[in-house]
């Protein structure tokens, strides 16, 4: 029975198929070589046996490259009917007889031998199946062949036949199927899959063949004057290659058509094809052709139609700036009902917001959080340190090196109409020779204006009114009024410890093992060293530096971790913290300890956040002179002058052992090397001097702002809730400010309000009793010759 199933004795050499796959009860042709050719020759005696087997070659695999890996095992028995010379080699025709499996193959003088075993088919169908599938095979190639002309040579073969099986090996080499499919076909041992998978084959090239007429059909209808216009151009091309121009027109990038597609304006449409007629007509000699596509691909890239705008979810957005930010309660408050007035007025955003604050106080991620609440494209720039109008207009394209300014930039990067753009550093802008960028965003930022934004470059009209601005600055002082005015502010102070703690913990740690490769599981900072690291290690209205110091302790643990000498997880306790961030930082915004006369705490407002300062006075024998050290600005030397002669004028008369004529006073405001400047420090600089001529001290724990006239009015003054939150980072228990100031400490955090308590002062005299606990009436005084006289009590 093996021998049967196995022609060990009866190897045939084996023809490889490259391409075609053979099917039973079919004829074929191949090429051989010659001696290939030889050997079916003598084969050929036997008239009634099979001479070879016909292996199909992988797709892919080149002559050359040829192993027995690259042959489908299974394959047919030829019968050669017939041989003949062709191209130094033979041609072959041969009957093919039964599909066999190759079972073994052997390389021979360069040929390959392959004993066999057949593969029979599994009937698995009636003779009712088989005329239904074969009415269906003949009825489906019909009306493949209609489609063509001249068809009837090839059906009329098909009707003559009564198998399905000698119609698949007739039809197969013309289907548009790839050689993998044929194979499978052929392997397939159910005659019945067989005939519905060459079935399904047929209905597939008819659809397709179908599909592909009536598309022609449709352009074909779509002949009209764009069609002869082409055909035109086309001609053009040629006469100008002929001419030795043809280069530089036949790349034309099918600006033209991409054009007569894009949803631009009727106008910058215009524009466009004024540009690509010049393209077309310029010739591979114009200079201008580079310029000229680098224009059309910005109007091509620009989006000029509104998508279809979202709904604004006023609780999402709460719950997105809720769960990205920590306090900032008015902030957020103030954003949300910009975003309802958006949402009510369904149309343009109208105001433009600008968020001012210090450094590290999130103004740039509400951007980012705003841009996720509306489901909107972030795009951000940076105008730090820009000096020249171009940057924002862009330049004119008769200049080399043209670009369009930065915000038509932004606007293509984005690649939609209505992006969140962040202006950074909008305060930081600057001016020189090549104009002034700021007077240049005017139009930008002017809700009346930026429908009809105008950039150099662009030279048409570009409509910024959906783009929702939001500008960041750390002081407003240096934004010209005009830009101001356009904008919506919205301050940002900075935050308490209990904030810092919050967003230390729910943000920034996260944030810090991931980007350190770390996880809960290594690293863990516990409360109390967090709260430590804020108090200690970090004095700052933000929480730049605070992130700065939680990943040094990552890096730290990192090292540890890598070394092998880290136990985890690696747990930081206030005890073992200086050992990882050194040393505390010593910073001269601290509360101090001992009271000394002459010495008061003040409150500044700066750029990047309040900060507390000391005033110090001392007087030594001289001619009456007033000392001023610490870069003083010429406002806080008027302060200075206004206080000393406040002084004379309140207390030289009651202060006995003190003689102005006779005493120099020196005034110094530390540190010497940072200027300073204001007239909030009035109030202190006139306690400090109080405290120097009566030598009474002033509570280290008191820290007041002010500004003060020359008739002993203490006038309100600005950046008080900045103030109020530095002197609560600095240990501060209580504050004295103007009486008018009262009303701007509901801005001021609850938590850092209840631990202080507040002093509203309207006069001198007021600041002398909370200060010094000095009772004196207001009073104006005579100066006569070396003594003071009280004249008259208000």
């Amino acid at each position: 029975m093996e021998s049967e199933k196995i022609q060990d004795s009866q190897e045939k050499i084996v023809i490889p198929l490259f391409e075609v796959v053979a099917y039973p009860e079919s004829r074929t042709k191949f090429p051989v070589d010659r001696a290939t050719g030889e050997h079916l020759l003598a084969a050929m005696s036997d008239q009634n046996a099979e001479h070879a087997i016909g292996l199909t070659v992988k797709s892919g695999t080149r002559f050359s490259e040829l192993t027995k890996e690259s042959l489908y095992k299974t394959g047919n028995l030829f019968r050669i009917t017939h041989v003949q010379v062709a191209d130094g080699g033979y041609l072959v025709c041969a009957d093919v007889v039964k599909k066999v499996k190759a079972v073994s193959l052997s390389e021979k003088d360069g040929h390959f031998f392959a004993a066999y075993e057949p593969v029979p088919d599994l009937m698995d169908f009636g003779e009712d199946l088989q005329a239904r599938i074969l009415a269906d095979v003949k009825s489906t190639i019909h009306e493949i062949s209609s489609r063509f002309s001249g068809s009837e040579q090839f059906t009329r073969p098909i009707d003559q036949m009564d198998s399905v099986d000698r119609i698949m090996g007739f039809v197969m080499p013309f289907l548009p199927v790839n050689l993998a499919e044929k194979q499978a076909l052929l392997e397939i041992a159910s005659v019945r899959q067989r005939y519905i998978t060459f079935l399904e084959l047929l209905i597939r090239t008819r659809e397709n063949i179908n599909i592909r007429i009536e598309m022609a059909e449709k352009v074909s209808d779509r002949v009209s004057k764009s069609n002869r216009e082409a055909m035109l151009r086309e001609q053009l091309k040629v006469i100008q290659e002929e001419l030795g121009a043809g280069e530089g027109t036949a790349g034309d990038g099918g600006y033209r058509e991409r054009i007569g597609k894009s949803k631009m304006p009727e106008e910058v449409r215009k524009k466009a094809l004024v540009e690509v007629k010049k393209l077309e007509t310029g010739g591979s000699q114009n200079i201008e052709s580079s310029v000229i596509r680098n224009y059309l691909d910005l109007l091509l890239d620009l989006p000029w139609v509104t998508e279809e705008k979202k709904s604004i979810d006023i609780a999402q957005a709460r719950r997105v700036l809720e769960s990205h930010h920590n306090g900032l309660e008015k902030v957020k408050e103030r954003i949300v009902q910009h975003l309802a007035v958006m949402k009510l007025r369904q149309e343009k955003q109208g105001s433009i917001l600008l968020f001012a604050g210090p450094p590290g106080t999130g103004k740039t991620s509400l951007g980012k959080s705003i841009a996720e609440a509306l489901g909107r494209k972030y795009v951000r720039i940076s105008l730090g340190g820009v000096r020249d109008e171009a940057e924002i207009r862009g330049h004119r394209r008769t200049y080399v090196g043209a670009l369009p300014g930065r915000i038509i930039q932004g606007i293509q990067k984005a690649g939609t109409k209505n992006p969140v753009f962040i202006l950074d550093e909008i305060d930081k802008l600057s001016t020189s020779y090549t104009g002034d960028p700021a007077s240049a965003l005017l139009e930008v930022l002017d809700p009346e204006q930026n429908c009809t934004f105008s950039d150099h470059y662009l030279e048409v009209p570009y409509d910024l009114s959906d783009v929702l601005f939001i500008a960041t600055a750390n002081s407003l002082a240096t934004i010209p009024a005009p830009l101001l005015d356009r904008m919506e502010l919205i301050e940002i102070s900075g935050y308490t410890k209990n904030e810092k703690f919050a967003i230390a913990k729910d943000h920034l740690m996260p944030e810090i093992l991931t980007e350190h490769g770390l996880d809960t599981d290594k690293l863990r900072i516990e409360d109390k060293a967090l709260k430590l690291i804020i108090e200690k290690y970090t004095r700052e209205a933000g929480v730049r530096w605070l992130k700065k110091q939680m990943a040094k302790i990552a890096r730290h643990v990192s090292e540890k971790i890598v070394s092998g000498t880290a136990e985890l997880p690696f747990v930081v306790t206030p005890e073992n913290l200086s050992a990882i961030l050194g040393k505390e930082v010593i910073r001269q915004e601290v509360a101090r300890k001992e009271p000394v006369p002459g010495v008061v705490t003040g409150l500044a407002w700066t750029p990047v956040g309040g900060e507390i300062l000391f005033i110090e006075g001392t007087f030594m024998p001289g001619t009456g002179k007033l000392t001023l050290t610490g870069q003083l600005g010429d406002v806080m030397k008027e302060s200075a002058t206004i206080s000393l002669s406040l002084i004379r004028s309140r207390l030289a008369h009651t202060q006995n052992g003190f003689n102005f004529i006779t005493s120099d006073i020196h005034i110094h405001v530390p540190s010497g090397a940072t200027p300073k400047d204001g007239p909030s420090a009035g109030v202190t600089i006139f306690s400090a001097l109080a405290s120097l001529i009566t030598g009474k001290t002033v509570d280290p724990d008191l820290a007041m702002t002010g500004e003060i006239t020359l008739s002993g009015a203490v006038l309100p003054v600005g950046g008080i809730k900045e103030k109020i939150l530095a002197a609560h980072r600095a240990g501060i228990k209580k504050v004295i400010l103007p009486k008018e100031n009262e009303r701007d400490l509901q801005d001021v955090p609850e938590d850092a309000r209840s631990e202080l308590t507040f002093f509203p002062v309207e006069t001198v005299e007021e600041v002398l009793k909370e200060a010094l606990a000095i009772e004196l009436p207001r009073t104006v005084v005579m100066h006569a010759g070396n003594s003071f006289i009280p004249v008259q009590n208000i």
